[in-house]
């Protein structure tokens, strides 16, 4: 190389040279996805995991779809194509899974999201986490969430002993405004769990602001991944090829270092101790002199009429405008004219809503709420307080990827994580 080009490397683009750090050991995960719903990135990031489950101890693939229609059967097709691209892959490597295995560990988790209480019934997704987290091993079982928290909320209900047995890596987001009440069931009922929450860092790792990235995710398909064996052809399904993966992060943290250090530089991000999870409660609908951070609790306690159904029955809805559509969030009646509805919204901006019910005189009228760009903003006296292991998104100016918090600790590696891929890749072009 010119030695005026590798200078110029190693003074602006020193972290893409910077190696993979050892894991201590191979770690224990079992992941829990939305596979198969309306965000195709989980069938990326789910064959990143099977060209990688060598440097894994996988036990369990959990559907776990708290919106959509993803179920267990996407990942056995995932499954399918990886069992014909394996001679190549073991061809380099040791140590890959063999496909029996991985369809034995599949397990079908909730479909839907939680009600207002946070959990529900058992699956046999939740029951295979409580199972797989009571083995007895001298590792924890790390549960990786790629979608919402509804089995894992449900296993902790079921069998609260497992707490100190996990460790949780969760992809936030979007996956928190789906998934409210099973993420307030946690953590106000579980503020002991050792927790990353990731609202906003991950997407770090599909951004293409660094204009000094070789590698782009717009055209990675294109140069590494089109021609390479039945993974490479089903890519080009997803977001026409380009990559998304906003939950490889997850295991991108588990390949580089000691996962037991959030704090740490890694692939899959950097994290900060989180003392306070907001939680905002109103006992009508906002003005948009109310405002709240991304990623909130915010939580509707409202006075209505004495109804004659279930309680923690959906019998009104919060309209958002979305797009050219509209989103609606499930209301439920709490008992004696008491009704409660929780969103999260995952965005800076002003959120507009309007409330819905067919049951008569139950009109809780409409809103605006001002949502700010940083996590996890102001104090409340209803937040959910936090124990010792709970880590999220750092909050240093600095870090931020444009208006992504936390985005940098996650971006500086994305050519690293790209480059290694594309060698595995490689071995399915052969």
């Amino acid at each position: 190389m010119n030695r005026f080009i590798l200078l110029f490397a190693l003074c602006f683009h020193p972290f893409a040279l910077i190696a993979q750090q050892p894991v201590p050991v191979k770690p224990r995960i079992l992941i829990s996805t939305d596979i198969g719903g309306t965000d195709p990135d989980d069938n990326q990031s789910m064959a990143h995991l099977l060209m990688y489950n060598d440097k894994f101890n996988i036990e369990g693939l959990v559907s776990s779809p708290s919106y959509g229609s993803g179920t267990k059967g996407e990942i056995l097709r995932m499954i399918d194509l990886y069992e014909q691209d394996l001679p190549k892959l073991k061809a380099h490597r040791n140590g890959f899974l063999s496909p029996a295995y991985l369809r034995s560990v599949t397990k079908q988790g909730r479909r839907g999201n939680a009600p207002y209480r946070g959990y529900s019934k058992a699956t046999e997704g939740s029951d295979w986490i409580i199972k797989c987290a009571k083995k007895k091993s001298d590792q924890p079982l790390w549960v990786l969430g790629w979608g919402g928290l509804e089995d894992i909320a449900q296993a902790l209900h079921d069998a609260p002993e497992i707490q100190s047995k996990l460790r949780v890596y969760w992809i936030g987001g979007p996956n928190k405004k789906w998934g409210a009440n099973s993420y307030a069931y946690i953590a106000e009922n579980f503020p002991g769990l050792w927790f990353i929450e990731v609202n906003s860092s991950y997407y770090g790792f599909f951004s293409n602001n660094n204009i000094l990235d070789s590698v782009k995710t717009t055209d990675y398909y294109d140069k590494y991944i089109q021609g390479a064996g039945y993974l490479g052809k089903d890519f080009k399904s997803y977001y026409n090829g380009e990559v998304k993966m906003g939950d490889t992060p997850s295991l991108l943290y588990m390949m580089d270092g000691n996962p037991e250090n959030p704090a740490r530089e890694s692939w899959g991000g950097s994290f900060e101790h989180l003392s306070r999870s907001p939680h905002v409660v109103f006992n009508s609908a906002t003005r948009i002199t109310d405002t709240v951070a991304f990623c909130t609790v915010v939580e509707f306690n409202l006075k209505g009429p004495e109804i004659v159904i279930p309680q923690d029955s959906v019998c009104f809805w919060m309209e958002t405008p979305y797009k050219n559509a509209v989103q609606k969030w499930p209301g439920y009646y709490l008992g004696k004219g008491r009704y409660g509805l929780k969103y999260v919204p995952k965005q800076a901006e002003i959120v507009s809503y309007r409330f819905r019910s067919s049951i008569p005189n139950v009109d809780f009228g409409e809103g605006k709420l001002t949502v700010t760009n940083h996590w996890p903003g102001k104090v409340n006296n209803t937040d959910y307080k936090l124990g010792a292991n709970w880590y999220s998104d750092k909050a240093d100016p600095a870090l931020y990827e444009g208006k992504i918090q936390g985005g940098k600790t996650l971006s500086k590696w994305r050519q690293s994580v790209l480059t290694d891929w594309a060698a595995r890749w490689g071995w399915l072009k052969k």
